[in-house]
Order: structure tokens, then C-alpha cells, then sequence
């Protein structure tokens, strides 16, 4: 079964940003965890990541272009954040927060329109 390329290609940066995420910012509820040790499981945590990532670039791309890529992969990163100090650090969504995500969300909605939208 073949899946359409932007399907796969989500898909994929999402499963490679919830390990990235855990990689920058699962460690920050261990503060007594010293700091070495934290790189070394965040490096450890990064290297899944990139598993994930440059398949998904590699085979998104052409599909997608360059800007388009980091574009998806920038508002995958924000939703994928939102939901993570929510749910492991206990942060709330406040509005400002909001409002600045959204604001971000409208400048990739803008990546995505008129010329210059595919690759080359």
C-alpha cells in the first residue's frame, strides 16, 4: 500500500518532533539530574529523531519545497510543544501565548499561498 507523499511526510515529522520535544524539554521536571548525564539522554532521545526527519524530508521534498518543509515541520513543532507542557510540565495555554502561535500559524498559512509555493 502506498500512501500519499504528504500523508507520510506529516506524518513522520510529527513522530520526529515528539522525540525531539522529550529530547529539549522532558528533562526540565529533573533538576537534580546533573547536566551531563541530561545531554547524554537528550543526545541519545535527538538520534530517533533524525531517524524520523531526514526520511521525511528526503522523501517529502519535491513534493514540498525547502521553505515548505521547515514550515510544516516549524507548526508541527509548536502543536507538538503546546500539548507537551501541558500534559508533562503543567503549563497552561495562556492568551498571549495563543495569540503569538497564531500569529506564527498565519505566516505559514502565507508560505503555503500563491507563486512560489513548490519547488523548482
Amino acid at each position: 500500500m502506498n500512501l500519499p507523499v504528504p500523508f507520510v511526510t506529516i506524518g513522520l515529522l510529527i513522530l520526529s518532533n515528539l522525540f525531539m520535544t522529550v529530547a529539549w524539554y522532558g528533562h526540565l521536571k529533573f533538576k537534580a539530574v546533573p547536566l551531563f548525564l541530561v545531554i547524554l539522554a537528550s543526545w541519545g532521545i535527538a538520534f530517533f529523531e533524525y531517524l524520523l526527519q531526514v526520511p521525511a524530508n528526503r522523501m517529502g521534498y519535491g513534493h514540498f519545497s525547502a521553505a515548505q518543509l521547515k514550515t510544516i515541520q516549524e507548526v508541527v513543532s509548536l502543536s507538538v510543544f503546546v500539548l507537551f507542557s501541558w500534559a508533562w510540565l503543567g503549563e497552561k495555554l495562556t492568551w498571549n501565548v495563543a495569540a503569538g502561535f497564531a500569529c506564527i500559524g498565519f505566516g505559514a498559512f502565507l508560505i503555503f499561498q500563491g507563486p512560489g509555493t513548490g519547488p523548482n
